[in-house]
């Protein structure tokens, strides 16, 4: 193992060590029992599961955070741009449109490639 990917792990043992203190603290409070989801499964929402798991709790923690993926975003402006070119009756703007949503798609697609890894 390098010296980077021991940096790495050290930082990580400390991130887990300190959640193992946060919860055994909240536990001993009561607060965590407390909670109206305790001993409920998570509801992680539509995707979850879909997501590549190596970024599946970093999305889920900016998802709570109120947090929007540029990914995301981009499919509710390709929804919303498609929603306009289907009522719209000009051609010329529709063919703009049109190469506006490709445009889109384009990159949509090398985002969610790079994703991949």
């Amino acid at each position: 193992m390098n010296a980077n990917e021991q940096k790495r792990e050290n930082r990580l043992r400390l991130v887990e060590d300190h959640i193992g203190r946060s919860l055994a603290e909240s536990e001993k409070s009561g607060e965590l029992r407390s909670a109206s989801n305790f001993g409920k499964p998570l509801n992680f929402g539509d995707g979850f599961a879909e997501t590549p798991e190596e970024v599946r709790m970093g999305f889920k923690i900016l998802k709570d955070a109120g947090f929007v993926p540029p990914e995301v975003e981009l499919m509710r402006d390709i929804e919303a741009l498609t929603r306009t070119i289907n009522s719209t009756t000009d051609e010329e703007e529709v063919c703009q449109k049109r190469a506006q949503l490709a445009d889109m798609r384009q990159k949509l697609a090398m985002s969610l490639e790079r994703l991949k890894g």
